[in-house]
């Protein structure tokens, strides 16, 4: 009732005509979702709303129709006309909201305005609205499984796209849609590998999975030339495989650039605070790498170890798959898998399994240390796989064999019972290896059954004493008579070891055993379990020869009494790396729906050159050589009816200018090399401001070198260049000759990635190398765009709030007046200045280079030299440190 009222009074204040009451209001529906409670109800008086004028009732009415608009699909149809009118609304959150909710609606009758309005919105300004697009498409392609080919399209398009925000959402759509058009990837793989970085976590996970598959369709194995597969040996594998003829005749394998530049770039992502992506690096690494190269993951993988309990099992699991080809990257952390008393037993098990997988002859003496104390635990599952891990060194390492049988032997006098059970069943196994060597163990065994009730342990001693009766002799029968009396008494297991070792006996000492072993049978013969009387049934006729007997009763010695090969004991990991690491298909090892199969590396290498993006001939970055005496230190002409030259060397010419660039007088240099570190080469830098043709992404960046030493210096140019971020470099084409005394100058692109963090490189001649670095000033990451009054206020209109920054300042004495505010501004950043009515303000608007943000800056003058800052820009980092700049700028 106290509900219902709530919900009345909710309605009343959602048909106000006041905005403050329809906020309130909205402010306690989306509350009650939050907490869990049903506001289902509300639907009809909610949607109403969605037409207010105010933007934020507007942007909780939206909040809500996504939760509802799956269960309310009539009414939400209805409404359908307002939330096409929401995807032209000037805000990108209400635009992606309606958009959301648009999608959200699963009725087959709007399929064709769904797909409108996702072609639409992945052409809209607003990353944000992009990257609702592409939350859109696996929504429309569930819906209508035919609307495939037009949403490949728009995959395509959003795929080229170089915001980080779209990226991994893109990639996820491409996952879910069309994971088998690997050619949609091909030119935007080198962009996806430089983006990744700065991606959100969600979408860094998504990528890396996708791009994995991707490359091992379009590398080569880097371990081809180690005895076959790369994962078959690692670190010393205990199998030593012969190389063939034909493999020592490979030629040796060089690494693609591309798949290089893949793991350079998720390298860094091993130091995430987020557990998924270290995992989704370290499968990627696990699955591309050279063998040399893996041991990286290892630690980044350890570190994980102390994150939650789900986190540890997802993690172990993957660890213990590695471990059991590569175990030599994890031997040095063999004690962070040392088991803790509060570990969950699932983790304790998972730690055991990585433990005997670690285990070798150098250190099997500390591990067995460490698991007699295991054994001592009150957790007896956990126990349980600690015996069986002891059956497992004693296996794989023979040299502490009879080490381990003898301790699991005294585990036999153990209270417990279940411990002498398993202890049971991995002697068993182990006695199969050397049987004529522990007879005594054999017999301190059959005097057990007495004791042991665990059905699995008395029939594996049963099977024992069976296949190695001619080393107890004497014992076997009257295991068998005791056997005989609580035969109809004993589990079914049981039941079928007896009727087995009353047929071994019956064949090897018949004169003891003939009237027990028909007696057994009797017994069998009427058991309830049809298994067991089909058992007796055949057993009776192969070893008890009648006039109707077949041919196989003869034999039956060969058939019961064969030798048996001794079972392995094998890691349940053994085989599951075929699944990718990471996924859920291997850590449930079964294929899950919707899981990708790692494809196999391909036996040829796929032509690389699909990755290459065009870049038009005319525009090709080059060198400029200009000679000392011509005076043009950062501007030299363009040659008289040239368009544009491109050279593969810079050669010095008098007179012949091999790039021109135009930058404004007032650019401010940088020295880059001082002439008595450089030896006599001095080099400057300047940000020219000027496009730089080769890639529209990159900031230009011009670089005079000046020889002031009495010998030429030679080959000029770039090597080892350090980038962090997802950075990129364009370096200037070497300079083969700088005479003594001359000038030269070339022209470098670098994509800061949005971010004023140094690109480090190593400046090379013929016989030094100079460690150098280049870092911008923030107002150099970006490019002047040209708004109108109307556009540059209806931008600003949709950057506010967070995206806004203001500051109030007293303009310096000399900048109180239009011009100076105008020129400091555009000096402090490569903006453009932007017209405007009022005489008070000065307004400014560019673009970043590499996301192409919007920045927005105004500066409206008051009385005595007083002002106020106003940025606004998508990006708030490089927004506050463009005010704290420009108000250095007009104050000082």
């Amino acid at each position: 009732m106290f509900s219902s009222h709530r919900h009345d009074d909710l309605k009343e204040m959602l048909d106000s005509n006041k905005d403050s009451l329809k906020l309130e209001a909205m402010k306690r529906i989306v509350a009650m979702i939050a907490r869990g409670k049903n506001a289902s109800d509300l639907f009809p008086a909610v949607v109403k709303n969605v037409a207010c004028k105010n933007i934020e009732v507007k942007k909780l009415v939206y909040v809500y129709l996504v939760r509802y608009a799956e269960e309310q699909q009539d009414l939400a149809l209805l409404s359908i006309s307002t939330f096409q009118r929401g995807l032209k609304d000037p805000n990108q959150l209400i635009r992606a909201s309606a958009l959301r909710v648009l999608s959200s609606i699963r009725v087959t009758i709007i399929v064709p305005i769904m797909m409108l309005a996702i072609k639409e919105a992945a052409s809209d300004m607003s990353p944000y609205v992009r990257k609702t697009a592409a939350h859109a498409i696996p929504k429309l392609y569930s819906l209508d499984p035919e609307q495939k080919d037009q949403l490949i399209e728009v995959i395509e398009k959003l795929l080229a796209d170089k915001t980080t925000l779209v990226a991994g959402s893109v990639v996820m759509a491409f996952e879910e849609v069309c994971p088998e058009r690997i050619d949609l990837i091909h030119k935007n793989y080198r962009k996806l590998c430089n983006l990744l970085i700065d991606v959100e976590e969600w979408g860094q996970v998504v990528i890396i999975n996708m791009l994995t598959r991707y490359a091992r369709t379009q590398f080569l194995n880097p371990n081809i030339n180690e005895g076959g597969s790369g994962d078959k040996t690692f670190y010393g594998s205990d199998e030593d495989e012969d190389e063939d003829e034909e493999e020592k005749e490979k030629k040796p394998y060089v690494m693609d650039p591309d798949h290089r530049l893949l793991l350079r770039n998720t390298k860094p992502l091993l130091q995430s605070r987020n557990a998924a992506v270290v995992m989704a690096v370290a499968q990627l690494y696990f699955h591309l790498a050279p063998k040399a190269e893996v041991g990286v993951i290892a630690k980044a993988l350890v570190r994980l170890l102390r994150s939650h309990s789900e986190v540890q099992y997802v993690v172990l699991q993957n660890v213990a798959t590695m471990s059991i080809k590569r175990r030599g990257m994890f031997e040095p952390y063999l004690k962070s898998f040392y088991i803790r008393s509060t570990d969950p037993t699932q983790i304790k098990v998972l730690k055991l399994e990585v433990l005997t997988n670690l285990a070798n002859e150098t250190n099997i003496s500390t591990i067995l240390r460490e698991f007699q104390t295991y054994i001592k635990s009150m957790d007896k599952d956990f126990v349980a796989a600690t015996i069986q891990a002891i059956g497992r060194c004693a296996t794989n390492i023979s040299e502490v064999r009879d080490t381990c049988l003898n301790g699991l032997v005294q585990l036999l006098s153990n209270r417990d019972e279940l411990v002498v059970a398993e202890s049971v069943v991995v002697i068993k196994k182990l006695l199969q290896m050397q049987p004529e060597k522990h007879s005594d163990i054999i017999k301190h065994m059959a005097k057990l059954t007495d004791n042991i009730q665990v059905p699995m342990a008395r029939a594996s001693i049963l099977w024992l004493i069976g296949e190695y009766c001619e080393h107890v002799p004497k014992i076997a029968p009257d295991v068998l008579r005791k056997m005989a009396k609580s035969f109809t008494n004993e589990e079914d297991i049981v039941k079928l070891q007896i009727i087995n070792l009353a047929a071994k006996l019956y064949l090897t000492n018949s004169k003891q055993t003939k009237l027990l072993t028909q007696y057994v049978l009797n017994l069998a013969k009427y058991d309830q379990n049809y298994d067991i009387r089909d058992r007796a049934r055949f057993i009776r006729q192969l070893i008890v020869p009648t006039e109707k007997s077949g041919a196989l009763s003869k034999y039956a010695k060969k058939l019961f009494l064969a030798l048996k090969p001794a079972p392995v004991l094998e890691s349940p990991f053994k085989d599951r790396d075929h699944f990718q690491l990471g996924s859920l298909s291997h850590l449930l090892n079964a294929k899950a729906g919707g899981y990708q199969e790692l494809p196999d590396w391909p036996e040829a290498a796929p032509d690389p050159s699909v990755r290459n993006v065009e870049v038009k001939e005319s525009v090709r970055a080059v060198g400029t050589v200009t000679h000392r005496d011509t005076g043009a230190l950062w501007g030299p002409q363009r040659m008289e009816g040239s368009e544009s030259c491109s050279f593969p060397r810079a050669v010095p010419q008098r007179g012949v200018f091999l790039q021109t660039i135009a930058p404004s007088s007032a650019l401010k240099s940088y020295e880059l090399l001082h002439r008595i570190t450089g030896e006599g080469l001095s080099v400057e830098y300047c940000f020219s401001r000027q496009p730089f043709s080769p890639d529209a992404n990159m900031v230009a960046v011009q670089m005079q070198f000046t020889n002031s030493a009495s010998s030429d210096t030679k080959n000029l140019h770039i090597e080892d260049v350090k980038l962090q971020s997802g950075m990129r470099v364009k370096e200037f084409p070497e300079i083969e000759l700088l005479p003594a005394g001359e000038t030269a100058t070339a022209v470098m692109g670098i994509d800061f990635c949005d971010s004023t963090q140094a690109a480090n490189f190593q400046l090379c001649t013929h016989t030094r190398k100079f460690f150098v670095s280049i870092q911008p000033p923030v107002g150099e990451l970006m490019r002047p765009v040209f708004l109108t009054e109307n556009e540059f206020k209806k931008e600003q209109g949709q950057l506010m709030g967070m995206n806004e920054i203001t500051e109030k300042l007293t303009l310096d004495v000399k900048c109180r007046n239009e011009h100076a505010i105008v020129q400091r501004v555009t000096t402090a950043a490569n903006l453009s200045r932007v017209p405007c009515g009022s005489d008070k303000e000065c307004r400014f608007a560019g673009r970043t280079v590499t996301s192409g943000s919007l920045v927005l800056v105004t500066v409206a003058t008051k009385e005595e030299g007083a002002a106020q800052l106003t940025v606004n820009c998508e990006k708030m980092v490089i927004g506050t440190m463009l005010v704290k700049d420009i108000l250095q700028a007009l104050t000082q």
